[in-house]
């Protein structure tokens, strides 16, 4: 039943954004554009808790539309080129397959573009976890001159004279652009992007085929006190959303943490990322410095490089050959191939 509900509310918000996109045609013709606050309905799978949602910004199919239009657009970077989407690409779960993040002008910038699935739940955005929430979040990679370059005054200029997002701005929020509508409306369009019907989402709701043996063998693996990797990796999006330094590095270039706390205990610890949709979000680690799956198995097996903040969850892990083909199979069920569709634009 709750799979059935969830289809009922995705094919309701689709079909409310689709009328919103084609009333812009009748709004144009009228001089007096009223706010519209159609509430959006999201689609929150079964083992899911409920989204937080800030009351200042409340989701509407509105907001969630114009956002997914700007996502999309590439008039948020100061030369046209670079879109959001253009690191976060929806057919790679909202990641990309580079070791680090390029902008404009080929730029590269210093850390690997993470997935933005289930973005709506984390409770504080960058590795470090610096940006107290999404609608903060936004402006950093526009204004950023290795990423979007484009200061925040200079697009809002282009955006009051779009003949779109003039009419849509007005619809959404009954004014102009203004830099706090902006970010709103990204951060709106932002929590839509769920994932979570993978073959072990679908195997945990009820169906006993969902996952093979070896998928099996490696969840028990997983989960187990032997391995303990569901210390820092468990709950429904695969993550405690903690801090921890893995010993990738005898001595890092990138500090992680430490550059918010400037804490030298904080050396090295980045934020635990999520494993949901892991096997098409490669390369790994905060910079992209692992390529395959096999890689970070390799490289936990071994137990990490001696640092002085390590995790003492760290060690070497004495995994046969077989034991680490059934883990990197789990890993591969934790993927939702087709998620993206929904998301892109009409």
């Amino acid at each position: 039943m709750g799979t059935f509900l969830n289809s009922i509310r995705c094919l309701l918000n689709k079909f409310l954004i689709y009328i919103i996109g084609v009333s812009l045609f009748s709004i144009a013709c009228k001089e007096n554009i009223k706010k519209r606050e159609t509430p959006y309905i999201l689609d929150i799978p079964d083992a899911f808790p409920e989204m937080p949602i800030p009351s200042h910004n409340p989701l509407t199919v509105e907001k969630v539309e114009l956002g997914r239009k700007l996502f999309f657009d590439p008039i948020l970077s100061v030369d046209s080129t670079i879109s959001c989407a253009s690191c976060h690409i929806p057919q790679i779960a909202f990641a990309d397959h580079e070791p680090q993040a390029k902008g404009i002008h080929g730029k590269i910038g210093m850390r690997n573009t993470p997935t933005l699935y289930n973005i709506g739940y984390a409770p504080y955005l960058f590795m470090e976890g610096k940006v107290p929430d999404l609608e903060t979040q936004v402006i950093a990679p526009v204004q950023h001159e290795e990423e979007m370059g484009l200061n925040l005054r200079d697009l809002l200029k282009r955006l009051e004279k779009h003949p779109y997002y003039k009419k849509q701005f007005q619809l959404a929020f009954g004014e102009k652009p203004t830099p706090g509508n902006f970010v709103r409306a990204l951060a709106c369009f932002e929590r839509t992007l769920i994932s979570g019907n993978s073959s072990y989402d679908q195997y945990i709701n009820g169906d006993t085929n969902a996952l093979t043996a070896q998928q099996k063998l490696g969840m028990e693996l997983f989960f187990s006190e032997r391995l303990q990797c569901s210390k820092c990796h468990g709950g429904f999006n695969f993550t405690n959303y903690g801090f921890e330094n893995i010993g990738l590095y005898v001595h890092y270039e990138d500090i992680g943490l430490a550059r918010a706390t400037a804490d030298t205990n904080d050396i090295g610890k980045f934020k635990v990322p999520t494993l949901r949709n892991i096997s098409i979000t490669y390369p790994y680690m905060h910079n992209g410095s692992l390529q395959t799956l096999n890689d970070v198995i390799e490289f936990y097996n071994e137990g990490g490089k001696k640092n002085p903040n390590k995790s003492s969850l760290i060690k070497p892990l004495k995994l046969s050959e077989a034991e680490k083909k059934a883990l990197i199979s789990f890993l591969e069920s934790l993927t939702e191939e087709q998620a993206y569709t929904k998301y892109l634009q009409p």
